[in-house]
């Protein structure tokens, strides 16, 4: 009886890797995935944002094994015990073997988005009577000013002190492509990655000393000072909404010239990243 049940276990594992390996609706996975609201959700986790390093492949088969949502583990011990068993690893081999284009443009999408990410861009204060700042995940949550639609960002609140107060550094090494005033971002810095992940730090009181178009900037780099401008045609407008930086993540992909993803779990990521700032 038990080698029957034995050969019968034998069949189904086989049968469910090529299932898995075969059917796009498991894993959600096709040229276009890397494009998808569940890939730009960037539903890390508390385990991701506790990683030391992250691998873009390894988070790539993770999130594809989960259906893209990591938030119910809370360390990496729970994220890769379940994970990396025999099964789950057969079944990515074949993933691999049949869907391999799609599953590489997953894995570099990932890997843009980590790969040369440095700190969190709020030093910490060597003050003890500096507020700290504070953030929620905001993703896709209404905006109305200039048109109704969904927020492409991260909302960093330094509330509790007037503008120009905190310091904004580069969470990257990189190029200043954008400088200059928009009208929904006021005062803002746009920083092209070695990777090629846009950073788009925006709401800004002042520029950093010497900060143009062009430049190349160190991770740690002085940016600017976070404010409160935007929302206004004319330069210069503030005082429409509480002080903060508006941190935005973009890449280029095979459609889109700039695709916003979440930065809520990767700022996650960077806390234990931070440098310290006399202020």
């Amino acid at each position: 009886m038990m080698i029957l049940f034995l050969i019968l276990l034998s069949l189904f594992n086989v049968s469910l890797f090529h299932w898995l390996g075969q059917d796009p609706s498991f894993y959600r996975l096709d040229s276009y995935t890397w494009e998808s609201g569940e890939f730009r959700g960037m539903k890390l986790g508390p385990a991701v944002a506790g990683l030391a390093e992250v691998d873009g492949a390894r988070l790539a088969g993770f999130m594809l094994d989960h259906a893209f949502d990591l938030t119910q583990f809370e360390t990496e011990a729970d994220l890769s015990g379940p994970l990396e068993t025999l099964d789950i690893l057969d079944g990515r081999r074949l993933l691999l073997e049949q869907k391999s284009a799609a599953y590489k443009k997953l894995c570099r999408a990932y890997e843009i988005v980590f790969s040369d990410l440095k700190y969190f861009p709020i030093p910490a204060s060597t003050r003890a009577d500096t507020p700290p700042v504070s953030y929620e995940d905001g993703w896709q949550q209404k905006r109305t000013y200039g048109g109704e639609r969904g927020h492409e960002g991260c909302d960093i609140m330094g509330m509790e002190r007037e503008r120009g107060f905190y310091p904004i550094i580069s969470i990257t090494d990189g190029v200043v492509e954008k400088l200059g005033w928009l009208e929904q971002g006021g005062w803002r810095v746009g920083v092209r990655s070695p990777s090629g992940l846009y950073l788009y730090y925006a709401h800004l009181f002042s520029y950093a000393e010497g900060l143009e178009a062009g430049k190349t900037v160190r991770a740690g780099e002085l940016l600017g000072y976070m404010g409160d401008s935007g929302y206004g045609k004319q330069e210069n407008t503030v005082g429409n909404f509480p002080v903060h930086l508006h941190l935005g993540l973009y890449l280029k992909t095979d459609h889109f010239e700039e695709m916003s993803v979440n930065p809520y779990w990767v700022l996650k990521y960077l806390e234990k990243r931070r440098l310290y700032f006399d202020y």
